[in-house]
């Protein structure tokens, strides 16, 4: 016996059992032993075939890349660098670019810098510094390692201190801080926080270190204080025997 359909062709054979039963198989494509009576049979279309559901499309994030064409607007911030080595300011101006905007997963990263300043001494090379950093900017990926490659630039001139006791090895490693704000401001870098126990432990080091050798008068920190390697501050006095920085909890000592 066979029987045909316009969507598909299939095969049957009726075999005798030993109970006078039929046993069909059916053949099509693939070939299907049917081992139990047949009571009924349809021939399935197009139309019973239910249509496959298809999960909607995940929307691919859009990351920061060097095809991503510049927006019209970019919000961005300016920092001013005055130092005692030129008595000009710079005015340090970063833009950001808002990727994912209106989701979940909005980020804001950064996609050029400029400086600007009336000295013109320095503007060769600040404006290869900007164009580079602008480019590693546009790139994409994580563009922190900038920070720590620049505030490690030393001028052999020597550096200088800013208010507040932060010594600055060169004018370099100021832009670098600059950028290093920026990224804080806008998530890319965690600052690193103090718990209340370091804050108070501090707070008492001070205290008694003021009890000795007199207030700071107008200072952030100490007059005796030394430069502290980790933050570079002005803050690190001798207490109990053990150098201690007022500013960052950086000790000797451990």
């Amino acid at each position: 016996m066979a029987h045909e359909d316009m969507t598909q062709n299939i095969s049957t054979k009726v075999l005798p059992s030993e109970q006078g039963s039929a046993t069909m198989i059916e053949t099509t494509d693939m070939t299907h032993k049917i081992t139990k009576k047949i009571v009924g049979y349809k021939v399935l279309t197009k139309d019973d075939v239910e249509p496959v559901k298809q999960e909607p499309e995940q929307p691919s994030l859009e990351s920061m890349n060097e095809n991503l064409a510049r927006p019209e607007v970019l919000l961005g911030s300016t920092y001013k660098i005055k130092t005692p080595q030129s008595e000009h300011a710079l005015y340090i101006t970063i833009n950001d670019m808002i990727l994912n905007a209106g989701t979940a997963h909005e980020e804001r990263r950064p996609y050029e810098i400029f400086i600007n300043s009336k000295n013109m001494e320095h503007f060769q090379w600040v404006l290869a510094l900007t164009r580079l950093i602008s480019a590693v900017f546009r790139k994409g990926g994580d563009a922190c390692f900038l920070v720590e490659e620049m505030k490690a630039v030393f001028d052999p001139h020597g550096g200088y201190f800013k208010k507040g006791g932060v010594f600055m090895p060169s004018l370099v490693a100021e832009i670098g801080y600059a950028i290093e704000s920026h990224l804080k401001h806008i998530g890319m870098i965690k600052p690193e926080k103090m718990t209340d126990h370091q804050k108070n432990f501090l707070d008492e080091k001070r205290k008694e270190f003021e009890a000795q050798h007199g207030e700071s008068e107008g200072q952030a920190f100490p007059e005796k204080a030394v430069l502290c390697n980790k933050c570079s501050t002005k803050a690190m006095v001798l207490m109990d025997g053990c150098m201690t920085c007022l500013n960052c909890g950086e000790s000797k000592c451990g």
